[in-house]
């Protein structure tokens, strides 16, 4: 039941705490939206305590009771604080205590109850105190584990914009390596309609002329038949008699034999439809070489390290001035400036090119699949390279120490020459035709072309090899 106190402060409409009380000329006091809503519902303005009709439209809340009402539910608000203190369930006391065995708080009064017989007791604050340290050294691992997955997402998250750049990019450079192979076809297109065309030219011309020559030559026919005719129908006397001006006479009859020869029949004066169109996207096909290179080896610049630079095309790579911001995928190099080549190899023999050029610092090779890419790996074995530094050659198998190498003249290009199947890699200067060295080695994996640079006087490049379209024809 409330309180006399809380009976007075409560409006008789809602029967909660007055909230903005109004006052009646009545002297009742109800609360604002109370009074407006009961209003609203009769259609007009009474008391709903007295039903005493009320002229005043807009009636003045009273800032006495507003206080008392605000007063009360802050002292109530406070008294409800003050007991929310957990007490003991069985004894109703503080819990001061807590029991170290049973690992709960307890009052006074438990500790000396049976219950609580020969155990041990701390202070409740002593005993949030050690369980919040405890608390607190299990709670370090979590935000660690918290800091790693934030940036593990912050990494997935640069890596999902790269992707985007990657795709632009490269869908840019497929559109414009498309349009060479268009333009050259349409090149060729021109090319061989124009060759169409000028023997079109060419062949009539011809015939135009042999038309013309032919039609000089029925004309003078047709007038010499005309004139023999002409001739035959006089009567026997005229017709033997001279005439001078006459086409002929009988002493000129020999010279109305034909002199002409006959019409030539021409040969090859068609089109050679054929050679225009003997195995066009053949021939088309093998005249692409020219403008088409293959280079056995390109880059991969998801290996990478941030710090190289690779050329549109990835046959080139080059030590750059800043450290490019490029997602640390697992892939990538991050320690020492290296990058893969695009394609590994787990059987047969392989062979290409690196022109090293002046450059000072660099490391040709081949890496395994699985050796870590972050870090120091070359203390671990899967590494087989030769390299050059400070004007010194020499060939490494990791994590073995490197032998020196006898270069008589400074190397512009190495080929490299790998027989997986029979675990040789070879290295050799094909400017020179001088063989190097030979690595060799059981091969259980596959293996990438490694590359390592670290200079910027010249890039490291992957030549490209000569490519040819054979016939076979059939035994």
């Amino acid at each position: 039941m409330a309180s006399k106190s809380e009976e007075d402060l409560t409006c008789p409409v809602c029967c909660d705490i007055f909230k903005d009380p109004v006052v009646l000329s009545c002297s009742h006091s109800i609360c604002k939206v109370c009074l407006q809503q009961f209003w609203d519902t009769k259609g007009y303005r009474e008391c709903p305590v007295c039903r005493t009709k009320s002229s005043m439209e807009h009636p003045p809340i009273s800032l006495t009771l507003k206080n008392l009402c605000e007063a009360f539910l802050q002292e109530r608000s406070e008294r409800a604080s003050a007991g929310s203190e957990v007490l003991c369930s069985l004894h109703s006391e503080k819990l001061k205590l807590f029991c170290l065995e049973d690992k709960q708080p307890v009052c006074l009064v438990c500790q000396t109850s049976k219950k609580h017989t020969n155990h041990k007791f701390h202070p409740v604050d002593e005993a949030a105190s050690d369980l919040k340290e405890e608390l607190q050294i299990k709670l370090e691992p979590l935000q660690k584990k918290l800091k790693a997955f934030e940036e593990a997402k912050l990494t997935c998250d640069k890596t999902a914009q790269h992707i985007q750049t990657q795709v632009q990019h490269t869908e840019k450079q497929i559109k414009e390596e498309f349009e060479k192979l268009h333009q050259f076809l349409r090149d060729e297109e021109a090319a061989r309609i124009a060759a169409l065309r000028e023997e079109e030219e060419q062949k009539s011309q011809m015939m135009k002329q042999k038309i013309e020559k032919m039609s000089r030559e029925i004309s003078s026919l047709s007038d010499t038949i005309r004139a023999i005719e002409e001739e035959m129908r006089s009567d026997y006397v005229m017709f033997l008699q001279p005439k001078p001006t006459a086409a002929l006479t009988p002493e000129c009859y020999s010279r109305a034999q034909c002199t002409l020869q006959d019409p030539e029949r021409l040969s090859g004066a068609l089109i050679n439809v054929a050679k225009h169109l003997d195995n066009l996207k053949f021939r088309v096909w093998e005249k692409m070489q020219e403008t088409v290179q293959y280079t056995p080896v390109t880059l991969d610049p998801n290996t990478a390290h941030p710090q190289l630079i690779l050329s549109e095309d990835l046959t080139t790579v080059r030590w750059g001035d800043e450290r490019q911001q490029l997602p640390d995928n697992p892939e990538r190099f991050n320690h020492y400036y290296s990058v893969l080549g695009s394609e590994g190899f787990n059987s047969g023999t392989h062979c290409w090119d690196v022109e090293v050029g002046e450059n000072t610092w660099w490391n040709v090779g081949v890496m395994t699949e699985s050796l870590q890419r972050k870090g120091d790996y070359f203390s671990k074995s899967g590494l087989w390279f030769v390299w050059y530094n400070d004007g010194k050659y020499g060939a490494c198998s990791t994590p073995q120490p490197s032998t020196l190498l006898t270069v008589k003249q400074k190397l512009q290009r190495i080929r490299v020459q790998l027989d997986w199947d029979r675990g040789k890699l070879s290295f050799s200067d094909p400017d020179n035709n001088t063989h190097l060295d030979t690595l060799t080695h059981t091969f259980t994996e596959r293996v990438f072309p490694y590359f390592n640079i670290a200079c910027k006087v010249s890039p490291l490049r992957m030549l490209a090899v000569k490519a040819s379209v054979r016939v076979e024809q059939h035994s």
